[in-house]
Formats: C-alpha cells, structure tokens, sequence
C-alpha cells in the first residue's frame, strides 16, 4: 500500500487493514509522517512534531497485534492533540509566549486514553493563543492556512487541528470547543468535527480558558471516526469536578446506523432564528437549503421552531467566557506560572507582572481580560455577567421548549466560508460573527457537530447539528445519514496543498 493510499483512508478503514495485516501502524504512522515533511511547511498546521515517540507506539502497537494481544478499534491510528492539552514530555504552549518551551509532568485524562488505546501522537497542533480566536491568526507563533487556499483562515480557535486534517497530515485530531472552536474549523475547512455533551470528556490536563463552557472533542474527515474517537476520549473522570457520570448511548452504533441514509421517523427542526441567513455569504445559505433538502430526501421531517433567544448568545458569551477567561489567566503572574520577565532585582513585584504579562500575553487575550476584568468588577458584576447568566438560562430554556417537538435542530455552522487572512482582524465583531450558529450550544451545554455540507465557490461550507442534552448519538446519526449524500463531494477529495505556493 503506498503513502498516497494510506493517508487518503478514514481511521476506520486503516484500522480494518492493519487488522487484516495488509499494512502495520509502523507504515501508517510513517506514512503520515512523510506527509507532514511534505506539507507542514505551507500550512504551519503543527506547534510540535513527535516523530521518534509517534514511531515508538506505532511498533509496540505492531508487537502486541503479532502477539495476538486484544487491541481496541483505534491501536495503531495516529493522531494530532491541540496544543491546549497537557502531553507528558511533550511541549504545551497553548500557542502562546507566556508558555513557550513548557513541558507538562503529566498526561490530561484524554491524553491517557489515547496512549491507552494504543494511538501513536504524531504532534501537536496549533491554536489561536489560549484558544481565543475564530481564526488561528492569534497564535504567537504563526498563523495556520487553510489547505483549500493558503490566503485564507482555516477556523480557530483549533485550525491547527482541522487543518492537518483537511490536509491528510493526520486521520483524525482531537480539538477543544468552547464557543465553535471544532465545529467553525470543521466548516471552513470541510472536516468533521463534533463537540459532545459539557461533562462527558473530561477537562483535567486543558490549560483553561472559559471553565463552564470548554469541551474537548474529536476531529475527523467522517462521523464514524469522529464515534471511535469520541468512545476513546469519553467517560466519567474523578480527577474533573464537572464529569458527568452517566455513559453515553453508544455513538459508534449512531453513526453506523446513520450510514444507512434512513431518516425516517426524525424529526428535525429548522432555527427560525437562523434559517434567514441574516448577514451570511449566500452561499453559505444556498449550501444550507440544498442541505435540509437532502435531509428530506433521507426521510427526515422538517419544522421550523423559533428559539427567540438565541440572537443574544453572541454578547452573553463574550461576557462570560471573557469573564471566566480573566479569573483563569490570573495565574500567569510571572510568579506561580509560565514566563517571567523583568526581574533585573530594581523592580517591585507588581512592576515584574505587569511586564510579564505585557510580553506573554498577545492582543486578542489582552482584550478578553480587560473585557472579564471589567464586567466582574465591583459593582458591574451584576450589571454585565449575572445578566448574561440570565440569558444563557433563557437560552437553555429555548432549546428544551424546542426539544419538546423535534429530536434535533439544524443550522449553518458558520454564516460565511474561511475569510482572507488580516480581513478581520481589525475589526473584532466581525471575527466574533464566525461564531454565532455555533455559540448557542455551548451555553446550553448540549452535543453538537459540523458536517462538511459541500463548496461555496470553491471553499467548504458545514451544516451543524445539535441534539439534547447526552444525547450526542442522536447527532451522530442525522450527520452520518447525512454525510452519506455528500460523501463523493469532500471525502474522497484532498486539497491540493502541495501544489500551492504561499503568498509572501
């Protein structure tokens, strides 16, 4: 089997042929290694590479597999982690300069599940500093491109993520998502990515940005993957105070089923709120349309339902993540924490921190941290973030008053396609726009994923899907059906990134 056909299979598919022996996680991995040599260098999709550690479980996954050892689905597949999650000897940055060169003593939990399952790492991926972004153009170490068009975003805050996705530098990518940052890079970049149910992967071992809203989850080129990875990560955690006990329906099977094509009996629900497409590419809006169309096709029966709330998730979540986001970041103060700089012995302490975070911090963090300061101040506490509390249980609310009479509800995933690079930058509402379908869903706290839902003058545009509360299989199933129309489309094309040169 040559590089070529490796790195074009699912994770499933490579599984099944290093099951049969037609092809060891040694070839794989170094397959996709070769890839990344060839490729990495347009893209910047990778903080860290980890080719000896990648190659090193790839063999011993091959020893076991010889021994007959009882190996789960995923032994043997490679894969990228974001650069907000703790690896053990590995550098975590959180792509930013306050944490540049640190290298964690220990494993986050989905850390620990993937080595478990006998995943090779093959590296880090890149972010938006602190995962505060809709772009990846805040990263303090180089912005990512997308593999459709290198002048252009591939998402954020995880474009490091979907990127090497999109670009078959890995078969699947584990992202963090607390505002759309798995599901808008899935969308532009025409991944698959899904953010489950808040509480079902655990959050020990994150470097924290928004507490009550950030969930890890899977990105992949399909929902059966996405399922695989999700059962990996997945399960009760002691070590996370905000783990959810209870098991999850099995989404594996949600995403087999839903392969099937058969919709019939669901009934989904059409966003009154979003369905206009106010303010979106009209693209964007026809692939959305063409979208529920197929879904109808599938057997699907769809209703509007309006979730009059929803049009103030945009300003209660940049009032609470930002909030929570100055109350995390408190500790990066040249003393417990991170970088430290200015310590000539003739400055007083605060002199020290005020320096440090100056040179840590970037522009867009500095931003949210005055921003959080601000509304969590005396005597505007109340005023700005208890009021958006207010709205985000409104929210919640509109989802369940939704639920009552659809099993799921979709929407664009993102009112436009990846934008040029600097065209948003100056203008931060604009960038925050990226994220108004997917907001919603992280308030609430429910599962949600971005299904690649065809091109928009040449670039992927995403239908979201979001379901109740632990009921991340009911999702898996709507985006595998529907993935199932759209498969010749995206899944079985590679951008041609190294065919591309980079505008200087």
């Amino acid at each position: 089997m040559s590089s070529a056909e490796i790195t074009n299979k699912t994770a499933a598919e490579l599984s099944q042929a290093m099951t049969a022996g037609e092809v060891t996680s040694e070839e794989v991995t170094q397959a996709f290694l070769d890839r990344i040599d060839a490729v990495e260098p347009k893209l910047n999709a990778f903080l860290h590479i980890d080719a000896e550690g990648a190659l090193n479980t790839a063999r011993a996954v091959d020893a076991a597999r010889a021994k007959g050892e009882e190996l789960g689905p995923l032994a043997g597949v490679p894969i990228a982690v974001k650069d907000i999650v703790a690896t053990k000897g590995m550098p975590t940055t959180a792509a930013s300069k306050m944490l540049e060169g640190w290298i964690p003593p220990y494993d986050a939990t989905i850390v620990e599940r993937i080595k478990a399952a006998g995943m090779p790492i093959l590296g880090k991926t890149n972010l938006d500093e602190f995962a505060m972004g809709s772009s990846t153009e805040y990263s303090a170490f180089g912005a990512t491109r997308n593999p459709w068009d290198l002048g252009r975003i591939p998402g954020g805050s995880g474009g490091g993520s979907s990127a090497a996705v999109a670009a078959r530098m890995a078969p699947l990518a584990v992202g963090t998502d607390t505002g759309g940052s798995i599901r808008q890079p899935g969308a532009v970049t025409g991944t698959f990515g899904a953010k489950p149910t808040y509480g079902v992967n655990s959050r020990y071992g994150l470097i924290a940005f928004s507490s009550s809203l950030d969930t890890p989850g899977p990105v992949s080129r399909t929902a059966l993957d996405a399922a695989l990875l999700q059962e990996v990560m997945g399960g009760h955690d002691p070590m996370d105070a905000t783990s959810i006990r209870q098991a999850l329906p099995s989404v594996t099977e949600a995403a087999r089923s839903g392969a099937s094509g058969d919709l019939s009996g669901v009934r989904l629900g059409i966003v009154k709120e979003f369905a206009t497409g106010e303010g979106a590419d009209p693209g964007v809006v026809a692939a959305y349309q063409s979208s529920v169309d197929a879904l109808v096709k599938l057997g699907a029966e769809v209703v509007e339902v309006s979730c009059p709330h929803f049009k103030y998730g945009l300003p209660a979540y940049y009032l609470i993540s930002p909030s929570e986001c100055s109350s995390n970041l408190a500790r990066y103060d040249s003393v417990r924490y991170g970088l430290r700089v200015g310590d000539d012995g003739t400055r007083s302490l605060e002199e020290v921190m005020a320096a440090t975070r100056e040179a840590g911090f970037g522009p867009e963090v500095k931003r949210r941290i005055i921003l959080g300061t601000y509304a969590l101040s005396a005597g505007y506490v109340d005023q700005f973030y208890g009021q958006a509390q207010k709205v985000r249980t409104l929210i919640m609310r509109d989802f369940e008053a939704a639920y009552e009479s659809v099993d799921a509800l979709v929407s664009p995933t993102t009112p436009f396609t990846a934008f040029e690079f600097g065209s948003r930058t100056q203008d931060p509402y604009q960038m925050y726009l990226a994220d108004l379908y997917t907001i919603p869903s992280n308030l609430a706290g429910g599962p949600a994923l971005s299904v690649p839902s065809g091109l928009s003058d040449g670039l992927p545009a995403g239908l979201q899907v979001m379901a109740p509360t632990m009921r991340d299989d009911v999702s898996y199933r709507i985006g595998a059906a529907f993935e199932s129309t759209q498969a010749p489309l995206l899944s079985d094309q590679t951008p041609d990134v190294a065919g591309k040169e980079v505008a200087q």
